[in-house]
């Protein structure tokens, strides 16, 4: 190929800058006491789900073969829309592959090149390409600031006729474990005509009365206009669900390019979501002791004068701050057994590496007692040898 070896050594050279500043990422298989994966629930390996999926794969085998629009449609991924709908409140709902391509399809097909969106700094990557693919103009708001937030809002300058202002927020955040003052934010875009939008990925199956997530929590389900909740992580299964009137997810269907031009998941993903539905309906203690072991271990974390930001969720960062330090970090707890993974920029802000710790529902307060008297030691030799 004409010019391949000049090509290499240019990407050669990049993944050598990587390395270098301690960025250079590696696949690792889990190994070890899971204190990384977003299967806050423990549901991924549920019993119910297993034989629902393995008894759907037999009956209407691996893939759907098609998009949705045209063979790749069933009735069985209809029913469970209509019944995540239900379970969040909405009129109806759509179901993506994944949580990006939701994000991505949202954000594509209702927000428009004459339009304003508001975004918190810290929203998902996923977020930002899809504010990106619009082209309308985004406006950053400092990380849950209310008060910059609506001093932004006020004083934006008018779009075009037809322009609209959306403001769009993740409700628990991936990296810092802290919430979205959503109540806030749904009675200043009920003043300001601002359309809300919020991805609930992280809060899905976790909080609110029945695990539908931080909207219910706050009780501002109805000043929300949309909801993106993926099912790859507290309803351990894949993809994800955009929920909202039903004339929008017609309007998704009509518009959203990753779900027109893509083949359509699994079907047997649809039992398994619906056995994931089940088992949260019905066994709330699995939401509750994710709470109370999480709040556990942020004590015992915040008692050893170890670093956890603002962290209110199941989601706790140890923010070390250096590349290398938070690499080393998980490197010497890996060793001991425990399944941490670092955090580094561009998932985090340059300066804020971190170990990011999750807590499921399979752990124990033994464990997570080790685990923290483990970061001390760990996190404490990290920082004599930097």
């Amino acid at each position: 190929m004409p010019g391949s070896a000049q090509f290499e050594e240019r990407v050669r050279s990049r993944i050598l800058e990587l390395e270098r500043a301690g960025l250079r990422r590696t696949l690792q298989p889990p190994s070890g006491i899971d204190l990384s994966s977003n299967d806050y629930l423990g549901l991924s390996n549920h019993p119910r789900l297993k034989q629902c999926m393995a008894d759907a794969v037999l009956e209407e085998g691996c893939g759907s073969t098609a998009s949705r629009l045209l063979r790749g449609e069933r009735s069985s991924m209809s029913a469970v829309e209509r019944r995540f709908a239900a379970f969040k409140g909405m009129e109806a709902a759509l179901y993506f592959g994944s949580g990006y391509t939701a994000n991505l399809s949202v954000l594509t097909t209702f927000v428009e090149r004459h339009d304003t969106v508001f975004s918190d700094a810290q929203n998902h990557a996923s977020i930002v390409d899809g504010i990106r693919l619009s082209r309308a103009k985004r406006v950053k708001f400092r990380h849950c600031d209310i008060g910059d937030l609506a001093r932004r809002l006020e004083s934006a300058p008018d779009r075009p006729t037809g322009g609209q202002k959306f403001l769009v927020t993740e409700s628990l955040f991936s990296m810092d474990g802290d919430f979205a003052p959503l109540a806030d934010y749904a009675d200043l875009c009920r003043r300001t005509n601002t359309v809300l939008l919020v991805d609930e990925a992280h809060a899905v199956g976790v909080y609110g009365p029945r695990g539908s997530g931080w909207i219910e929590q706050t009780g501002c389900g109805s000043e929300v206009f949309l909801s993106v909740d993926t099912a790859g992580k507290a309803l351990g299964v894949s993809g994800a669900f955009a929920s909202g009137p039903s004339w929008a997810m017609d309007y998704l269907i009509q518009r959203a390019r990753p779900f027109m031009f893509s083949t359509a998941p699994p079907p047997a993903l649809a039992a398994a979501l619906d056995a994931s539905l089940s088992v949260i309906e019905n066994e709330p203690d699995r939401r509750r002791r994710v709470q109370d072991l999480s709040a556990g271990l942020r004590a015992a974390l915040v008692g050893r004068d170890i670093d956890i930001g603002h962290s209110e969720s199941q989601i706790i960062p140890i923010i070390l701050g250096d590349n290398l330090r938070a690499k080393s970090a998980a490197a010497d707890l890996q060793q001991e057994g425990f399944d941490v993974r670092a955090v580094r920029p561009p998932a985090v802000p340059p300066g804020t590496a971190r170990l990011r710790v999750s807590v499921n529902a399979k752990l124990d307060e033994g464990i997570l007692e080790r685990f923290a008297a483990s970061v001390q030691r760990v996190t404490s030799c990290s920082a004599v040898s930097s």
